[in-house]
């Protein structure tokens, strides 16, 4: 077994990846405060070619070195905004038709494993570090993905279950062969 090089790879420049079809998801992240989880956002967003992310509150915006660290030069391919307020955000994206899914730990919610896409494109927000999804911002989601623990801690970091999140729906919406 060998490794592949870079153009056994077959990666997409920046114009390919521009005029990709893209997958149905956009990433919200409310008030998400470090740097290196940002950076590790979009990287995953552009591995998995998402229409694009939300950045809102105090959540770093690029251009900054320690995203950068991560990014790995994804903050060129993935379409981002800055929006002041998670709120504000979750509702231009419900008026443009977005169904909002919080992944969060709460009432109601509904199991990774179990939740099934319809044909609508999701947002996906995702909390901050700490408190994790604002409660105004809780009220106006559609609904609550929960990703399944069974260890004595309570919470994955947000960079961990945005990879593991996004790589659930892209099976379901796009399945891989």
């Amino acid at each position: 077994m060998r490794k592949l090089n870079m153009q056994e790879l077959g990666r997409k420049t920046v114009a390919e990846f521009k005029a990709a079809d893209k997958t149905p998801l956009v990433l919200v992240l409310d008030n998400v405060r470090s740097m290196h989880n940002v950076g590790s956002v979009f990287r995953t967003a552009d591995a998995f070619l998402l229409q694009g992310i939300a950045l809102c509150g105090y959540t770093p915006v690029p251009p900054h070195r320690d995203i950068q660290k991560t990014a790995l030069g994804a903050t060129e391919t993935v379409e981002w905004q800055y929006f002041p307020t998670t709120v504000e955000a979750v509702q231009a994206l419900k008026e443009q038709g977005y169904a909002i899914m919080a992944i969060e730990q709460a009432a109601q919610s509904v199991m990774l494993d179990a939740f099934q896409p319809g044909e609508q494109p999701l947002a996906l927000v995702f909390g901050n570090e700490v408190s994790g999804v604002d409660p105004a911002v809780m009220r106006l989601a559609d609904g609550c993905i929960e990703i399944p623990q069974l260890g004595m801690k309570h919470s994955l970091n947000i960079s961990v279950s945005t990879g593991i999140v996004i790589w659930d729906l892209f099976c379901k919406l796009k399945p891989v062969n």
